[in-house]
């Protein structure tokens, strides 16, 4: 849920605002801006490498749809509540720190507005790292 969300939500529950302002609210942030509006959303996570070493040259060029993402939030609703915590723990095992239980197709659509802003270029004597939303 967004901080947006919650702030309104809380100013509900404090009797702050009635429901019908709340409605309102909630409905006002449901609307594109016009940066929104013009912007369109990225569809791909791209990754691409280029480096040399010696004689041979290694080209990587991945595109990840970030459709990938969206589906695999509607697996991980599939998981039993009763058992985040195993898979939780199990992913944790593997070097990857994330709580499933809080992953929901708000938060994505956060990180995923996020990412279009991300560009990280690294240049290292050799290679050349790429990772953009395109």
């Amino acid at each position: 849920m967004s901080e947006d969300r919650r702030k309104i939500l809380d100013m509900l529950a404090s009797g702050k605002i009635t429901a019908g302002e709340a409605d309102s609210l909630l409905s006002a942030l449901d609307r594109p801006t016009l940066d929104q509006a013009t912007k369109p959303l990225p569809k791909f996570l791209r990754v691409m490498v280029d480096a040399s070493e010696r004689n041979e040259r290694a080209v990587v060029n991945v595109r990840v749809p970030l459709q990938l993402l969206r589906a695999g939030v509607k697996l991980a609703s599939l998981i039993p509540p009763e058992a985040y915590s195993h898979v939780t723990e199990a992913i944790g095992a593997k070097g990857i720190k994330i709580d499933l239980s809080q992953l929901n197709a708000g938060n994505l659509n956060d990180l995923i507005e996020a990412l279009s802003e991300m560009t990280v270029d690294v240049d290292a004597e050799g290679a050349k790292v790429r990772v953009f939303c395109e």
